[in-house]
This record gives structure tokens, sequence and C-alpha cells, in this order.
């Protein structure tokens, strides 16, 4: 499957750090899913989450699509 193909290109193109905020990514999202807190720290704990997930989330999909581009343009050339 192309994504397939694409998801293992970006992986063997990325370096630790881009793996760390991978995994963040991944932690936040299971942080506001799977929270069990009080109703009344749900709200904080779920900004937190929130903001941590997008600020990994954003720069994990700006490189996959830009490592996409790059593949493309390279069929192409």
């Amino acid at each position: 499957m192309r994504l397939f193909e694409v998801a293992d290109r970006y992986c063997k193109e990325s370096s630790w750090k881009t793996l760390a905020l991978l995994k963040m990514c991944l932690f936040s999202v299971g942080v506001m899913v799977g929270m069990l807190v009080p109703k009344e720290k749900k709200k904080a704990v779920f900004c937190i989450g929130a903001v941590t997930f997008l600020a990994t989330y954003i720069p994990l999909m700006e490189k996959l699509f830009r490592t996409w581009q790059t593949e493309e343009q390279e069929k192409t050339v």
C-alpha cells in the first residue's frame, strides 16, 4: 500500500528527535482519551494534553507531507 511505503521512508529519514515528537504526540492522545481525573480537574488536564498534541502533531505532519512531496517530485524528474 502506498501510504505504508511513504510511512517507511518517513521513519527512515527521521532522527531520534522526530521519533521522540511522535511518541509525545501519541502519549498526549492517550492522556486525552484515558484521563480519569476528578470532574473539576478534567478541563485543565485536557487542555494540557491538547496543547501538547497540537505542538507535536503539526511538525510531524509537516515533515510527512514534505517527504511525500519530495518523493513525488523525484518521480516526475
